[in-house]
């Protein structure tokens, strides 16, 4: 309670307005954390920051080369909506060899927004499989000035289970480490 009293008589001192409560997230470069929706559904937002332009994050996303410098070594980007993005993690493999994900483009609006839906193989658990038509990935890209972007992504239509929660342990590290690498090829 002290150190929240004294941040809060710092910011007035400094000119600060407003109730200031101090954010314990705010050092986490990444953040994740689930939502649960009326209709006993899971989000998963995870919340990025970049020093990077919005156009540098959105190609990134949007092309080939951008996804190789942080997601996988063998792109193919179908930028449109209805289009795909197609990743194969082995680096000696081509697109359409076993181990190619897909992900399908939605929709999108240039540097604001685009929505992913994935492609399900026989890898993927039974129960996503059985949800497959309701999970989609939202990224949302806000400019924070001309140098700095966040990264907000809704993991959607997960449904509130435990075969879910089980899920979300493996995702939420495994998604955050790919984050991480897309904020260091970004802010090298």
């Amino acid at each position: 309670m002290k150190t929240k009293l004294s941040i809060l008589l710092l910011g007035l001192a400094l000119g600060a307005t407003g109730n200031f409560v101090p954010d314990e997230r705010a050092e986490k470069p990444i953040q994740s954390r689930i939502l649960k929706t009326v209709a006993d559904e899971l989000v998963l937002v995870q919340e990025v920051l970049v020093e990077a332009p919005v156009a540098e994050v959105w190609a990134a996303y949007a092309t080939a080369e951008g996804w190789m410098a942080w997601a996988a070594p063998v792109v193919e980007v179908d930028l449109r909506a209805g289009g795909t993005i197609k990743t194969n993690y082995d680096a000696a493999a081509k697109i359409g060899d076993a181990g190619t994900n897909v992900l399908h483009i939605v929709n999108y609006v240039p540097e604001r927004l685009m929505t992913l839906q994935a492609e399900l193989s026989d890898r993927w658990p039974e129960v996503m499989k059985q949800d497959a038509g309701r999970l989609m990935n939202v990224i949302v890209f806000e400019p924070q000035g001309a140098e700095r972007t966040k990264i907000l992504s809704y993991g959607v239509g997960y449904r509130d289970s435990p075969a879910y929660d089980e899920l979300m342990k493996f995702f939420i590290p495994a998604n955050e480490g790919l984050f991480a690498k897309l904020k260091a090829s970004l802010e090298r």
